[in-house]
């Protein structure tokens, strides 16, 4: 007996929409974009209320979407992209190279400004 063409073809359009939202989350995430229902329904074209009956899906998007509360400012940057607490503290414990201390040491100082004239931007190079 030959399955039901209707029962396929709902399989079908359940899959492609799966495959819609998998999609769209993770390219918010690589992109750094919050990760809402909201805008994952937006990003693949599907309804906001599917996504809450996808229990797989919805979990993923309450944890990007804790990671990058809990985070703070690290909400931007993908979670694949994070920096973890050991390579943190390493950076933190370096110490400067020696060649970047020495071209610091070597950079002039910027000359006094004039009087009635404008300082230059913070972060512009007045000697250039």
């Amino acid at each position: 007996m030959r399955p039901d063409p209707l029962s396929e073809a709902a399989a079908r359009r359940h899959e492609l929409t799966r495959a819609k939202a998998v999609q769209a989350l993770r390219e918010l995430d690589r992109a750094g974009a919050p990760v809402t229902f909201a805008g994952v329904a937006q990003a693949a074209g599907i309804s906001r209320s599917w996504l809450y009956t996808q229990p797989d899906i919805s979990g993923q998007i309450r944890r990007l979407r804790e990671s990058t509360d809990t985070a703070g400012s690290a909400g931007t940057i993908p979670a694949g992209q994070r920096a973890t607490g050991a390579s943190l503290r390493s950076r933190l414990t370096r110490r400067p190279r020696p060649q970047q201390a020495a071209r610091r040491r070597q950079r002039p100082a910027p000359p006094p400004a004039r009087p009635g004239t404008r300082r230059p931007a913070v972060g512009t190079d007045p000697i250039r």
